[in-house]
């Protein structure tokens, strides 16, 4: 364990001095390189930043309005036949769309039934396994100007019920 402790302190200085190393190495403007990098990823934050304003201020509204918990009470029996119990339910549906959000949500659920319980070990488990559709469909696709999706919404939709369902079973087998 003291082996990956010591590598994992030392990956990320060690990832840096090779870039810089390779970069002089290979005769590279390494400063030029990062400061040309640095501005193209301005403008792209530029560019993004209504669509992160908008989704950030939607789900806003949905967990102030009170909508989250309607949604998971209409959804209670759904939720049952799938093994998906109550309080996670509105997880399920912030985190297709925010990934903080969701990260409030689960505080909020592991102050109420700890983070060692099987409703805890679930929502971690599901943090782990699934992705923030919406937010990284319209800020990727965005960014890259693609217009047509094809497959990726339902696929991201089926990769994200099968991170759900693991991390049911998952948390079931340990409990």
């Amino acid at each position: 364990m003291d082996i990956l402790v010591f590598l994992s302190e030392f990956m990320v200085p060690l990832a840096v001095f090779y870039i810089v190393g390779f970069g002089i190495l290979s005769g590279r403007p390494v400063f030029d390189d990062f400061l040309k990098g640095a501005s193209e990823g301005m403008k792209t934050v530029a560019g993004i930043l209504p669509t992160l304003i908008g989704l950030m201020a939607a789900v806003g509204i949905l967990r102030e309005s009170g909508f989250l918990e309607a949604a998971a009470k209409a959804l209670r029996t759904p939720a049952g036949w799938l093994h998906i119990p109550v309080p996670l339910v509105p997880v399920v549906l912030v985190r297709l769309v925010s990934s903080s959000a969701a990260t409030g949500l689960i505080l909020d659920i592991f102050k109420e039934y700890g983070p060692d319980s099987l409703i805890g070990n679930m929502v971690s488990i599901m943090m782990g396994c699934t992705e923030t559709i919406f937010y990284t469909m319209s800020v990727y696709f965005m960014t890259a100007g693609i217009r047509k999706t094809r497959w990726t919404l339902p696929g991201a939709l089926a990769a994200t019920a099968a991170g759900i369902g693991a991390s049911i079973v998952l948390a079931g087998s340990m409990a």
